[in-house]
C-alpha cells in the first residue's frame, strides 16, 4: 500500500531558532586507528547527525561507540554548541544491512533511558515506528549524503580519531554550505540562501589551500591527505547536489525555461570548496525553428558568461517555495 499525501509538520514550516526541532541519526562504522605510527589497532567509531527540521542546517558529531554514555556526552557537546532543542525526531526501525543492525539495536534497546535523560532537560523525544524510515526523510538523507561519499573518498585510509573529526566538521561545512534559493529579485544580486546563513548570519567560505586532489597519497603528510579526502568529498557532493536540482529526465518531457533574472548555479568542473559559481541569466537564445532556449548569456560577479541551460541549475523562487 503507497502512504498517503499530508502536509509537512508544523515543525517544519512555523518559524524558529535553528536546531529548535532536529532529527537525529547515525552512520557508520568507521574503522579509525587508536594512535599513529607502529602498534595501531582497528577500532569502531560512529558518525551522529543532527539535522535542523525548518532550515536544513545539520551539525555532524563523532562517536567512539554505541553505548548510552557515548551517546548522552555526544548530546551534550550538540546542546552546547547549538543550544538545546525542544524535540528530537530519531529513527527507531530495523534495519538488515550490517553496520546499521548495531546502532538499530542500540536505539531501540536505549529509547526509555534516553528519553528520560532528555526530559530532565525538557527534552522531547520522538521515535519513528519501525519499517517506516520514510518518516524521517530529512536526516535519512542528510545521513545518505554524509556518509556515501565519505565512505567512498576515504577507501582503505585509517585516520585518527581527531582526524575523522576534523573531516566531519569539514563534511558539515560543506553541506550547509549549499543554496536553497536567491536571497532577492534583484538582477544585481548574486547571492544566495544557505543553511549557514541561519547559523552564522552569512555565509560559509573555507580557508584557501593548496589542491591536492590529484596528488600521490602515498607522497603527501597526514594533514595534507586529510584535505585530499575533504576536497574529493565536496567534488562529489557538489556534483550529487546539483544533478538534484535539475530535475531533468533526458529532455523527454517539456520543462518550463527560466527567465531572464532568475538566479542560477554555474555547474563547473574546477570550483574549490564551498565555494558555488551564481549568475543571473540577462539574455536567452532560441532555436529558429521551434523558438526553444537551449543558451544563455550569465552575469556573474566576474563578468558575463554563455553557457547551455543543461548546465545551469535554477534555484526555487520564492512562489515555488510557497506551493
Amino acid at each position: 500500500m503507497k502512504p498517503m499525501l499530508s502536509n509537512l509538520p508544523s515543525q517544519r514550516l512555523t518559524p524558529s531558532f535553528p536546531f529548535q526541532t532536529v532529527g537525529l541519526d547515525f552512520g557508520g562504522p568507521f574503522y579509525i586507528v587508536n594512535k599513529r605510527g607502529r602498534g595501531s589497532v582497528l577500532v569502531k567509531c560512529y558518525l551522529c547527525l543532527f539535522v535542523c527540521l525548518r532550515y536544513k542546517c545539520v551539525h555532524l558529531e563523532i562517536v567512539s561507540d554505541l553505548s548510552k554514555d557515548a551517546f548522552v556526552m555526544t548530546f551534550r557537546r550538540f546542546v552546547s554548541r547549538r543550544g538545546k532543542p525542544a524535540e528530537v525526531f530519531c529513527d527507531n526501525g530495523r534495519n538488515f544491512v550490517a553496520g546499521a543492525k548495531e546502532i538499530n539495536h542500540f536505539l531501540k534497546a536505549n529509547a526509555a533511558s534516553l528519553s528520560d535523560v532528555a526530559s530532565e532537560d525538557g527534552i522531547k523525544f520522538l521515535f519513528s515506528p519501525p519499517y517506516a524510515p520514510h518518516f524521517g526523510g530529512i536526516f535519512e538523507a542528510g545521513i545518505k549524503s554524509a556518509k556515501y561519499h565519505i565512505k567512498r573518498v576515504m577507501g582503505n585510509s585509517h585516520l585518527t580519531f581527531e582526524e575523522l573529526g576534523t573531516l566531519f566538521a569539514q563534511v558539515e561545512a560543506v553541506m550547509n554550505s549549499r543554496p536553497l534559493c536567491p536571497l532577492s529579485s534583484s538582477p544585481d544580486d548574486f547571492l544566495c540562501l544557505t543553511p549557514g546563513h541561519f547559523l552564522i548570519g552569512r555565509a560559509l567560505v573555507a580557508i584557501p589551500s593548496p589542491d591536492v586532489e590529484d596528488c600521490n597519497p602515498n607522497n603527501l603528510q597526514r594533514y595534507a591527505r586529510l584535505q585530499q579526502i575533504h576536497q574529493h568529498f565536496w567534488r562529489r557532493w557538489q556534483r550529487e547536489y546539483i544533478a538534484e536540482l535539475q530535475q531533468r529526465h533526458k529532455w523527454k518531457t517539456n520543462s518550463s525555461n527560466p527567465n531572464v533574472g532568475d538566479l542560477v548555479i554555474l555547474q563547473e568542473d574546477d570550483v574549490p570548496p564551498l565555494c558555488w559559481k551564481l549568475g543571473r541569466i540577462s539574455r536567452l537564445f532560441y532555436g529558429p525553428s521551434d523558438h526553444i532556449a537551449r543558451v544563455a548569456d550569465v552575469t556573474t560577479r566576474g563578468g558575463c558568461v554563455r553557457r547551455p541551460l543543461v548546465r545551469l541549475c535554477p534555484l526555487p523562487t520564492s512562489e515555488e517555495l510557497e506551493v
